[in-house]
């Protein structure tokens, strides 16, 4: 952070252009101090800070820094390869980046017969971050399974279980709802191991049937259709760096 005379750029401007509010009212946030830079309070409008490498937030939520780089999610439909081309010629994520100019590459993977979020970007920093299980970047999973699945078996996952490769314990996981034969669960993990819920689910006799990725971190599916693809929003952005330097 900057004095009022030295360079940088005027904090309400930064606040504007990261699209929190119009000037003005961004100059109504540093005046009733809900705004923080280097985890301090400012309330004069003359302030000045560096946006590449002062930390903002507005009422706690991080402000990301502006940059080249691009950060995208997509709804990745079942049936669609987790890499940019394929030997085999089936379909890829590139087949839904056409209209796009930069080059972005997948963090982390789905099966192909699993559908849900991926995150696209061109930030090799970020993406190794976001997919190290070392920074414990929550993600959820909607599994349609065979049979019923009964309180008990959803307690012993809580629990956790040990597959071939090591131990398992979901951060979460719900019962959403039972038929005669199929069970839908709610899954949150933070880790990434190769088919992690379907080994899961296949280790305590209930064989996923369908798969989804609906969560990572605060980025949600919501509205998002199946094949579509948005840029991720300035909060989903900040609260991914905050939860990606935690680990650092």
């Amino acid at each position: 952070m900057r004095s009022m005379n030295d360079e940088g750029i005027r904090l309400q401007k930064v606040l504007a252009a990261a699209g929190i509010a119009s000037r003005r009212a961004s100059e109504n946030l540093i005046m009733a101090g809900r705004v923080e830079v280097n985890g301090a309070v400012v309330t004069e409008l003359g302030t000045r800070v560096d946006p590449e490498t002062d930390l903002i937030r507005v009422d706690g939520a991080r402000i990301p820094p502006p940059s080249r780089h691009a950060y995208v999610v997509i709804n990745k439909p079942r049936g669609v390869v987790s890499t940019m081309d394929d030997p085999e010629a089936r379909r890829t994520l590139s087949d839904y980046l056409a209209d796009r100019t930069d080059r972005l590459f997948h963090v982390g993977r789905l099966d192909t017969d699993t559908e849900g979020l991926l995150i696209l970007t061109n930030d090799g920093d970020f993406a190794h971050k976001l997919a190290h299980p070392s920074f414990r970047v929550p993600k959820t999973y909607l599994a349609e399974v065979a049979g019923v699945v009964s309180r008990e078996t959803i307690q012993r996952l809580r629990q956790g279980v040990t597959l071939d490769d090591g131990p398992v314990k979901p951060d979460s996981i719900k019962l959403v709802s039972t038929a005669e034969d199929r069970s839908l669960v709610r899954l949150t993990l933070h880790e990434g191991r190769n088919r992690i819920v379907r080994r899961t689910m296949d280790h305590v006799g209930h064989p996923v049937r369908r798969l989804s990725r609906i969560a990572i971190g605060p980025v949600r599916l919501g509205q998002l259709k199946v094949g579509e693809l948005r840029d991720l929003t300035t909060a989903e952005l900040g609260e991914l760096l905050d939860l990606i330097s935690r680990g650092d």
